[in-house]
């Protein structure tokens, strides 16, 4: 005789689960999903909201600037936490253009100077920190790109709330890469291979 047991997704886990084979130990099981209303993705405006959480008043200690953004993010879904960083990848590949890169500074690009690829990822990285209000006057304006600014630390906060939500190893690609050169059109049609 068919047993039904009903069980919230947050509440399985390794000890209901040796419960249940305990029990039933020799039985088939048949799993049904039923989702409460229509699954919704991560919004803009609740990135934009995790981003606001990012602590600048602890200085220079980029752990404890990004915990209150990874806490946040970190009591979403595991597909939210992905939508995060798709949309950080997003947000990041618009701004990969060679008229912001030669708005940062010291390795700017262009001239006789050295332009870093590294530095200008993580100058992208740190105008999205800085909240969407600044991110779309940057975008609309390259000169309001910030000079000798970088955040690194934001590529890896969804990541380390990945890591906090399931204590499992981050190794999601989002669908677009923010690598400097992806955009190409931001670059005359070049590639990063064309820079080498």
């Amino acid at each position: 005789m068919p047993t039904k047991l009903q069980i919230s997704i947050e509440d399985l886990n390794p000890e209901w689960i040796r419960k249940l084979k305990e029990r039933y130990n020799n039985a088939r099981l048949e799993i049904i999903v039923h989702e409460d209303g229509e699954v919704k993705a991560m919004s803009e405006s609740q990135f934009w909201s995790i981003i606001e959480t990012l602590d600048w008043s602890k200085g220079e200690n980029d752990e404890a600037i990004l915990a209150p953004a990874v806490e946040k993010l970190s009591k979403f879904p595991v597909r939210d936490i992905e939508r995060f960083q798709d949309i950080l990848a997003e947000k990041l590949f618009h701004l990969d253009k060679q008229a912001y890169a030669e708005q940062i500074g010291t390795y700017a690009y262009g001239g006789d100077r050295n332009f870093s690829v590294d530095t200008f990822l993580y100058a992208r990285a740190c105008v999205v920190a800085n909240g969407e209000a600044f991110y779309r006057a940057v975008l609309r304006d390259p000169a309001k790109m910030p000079r000798e600014y970088t955040f690194e630390p934001l590529l890896y906060l969804a990541g380390l709330a990945f890591e906090k939500k399931t204590g499992a190893e981050w190794d999601y690609l989002p669908a677009m890469s923010y690598e400097t050169y992806s955009n190409r059109d931001g670059w005359g049609g070049k590639s990063w291979l064309d820079n080498l």
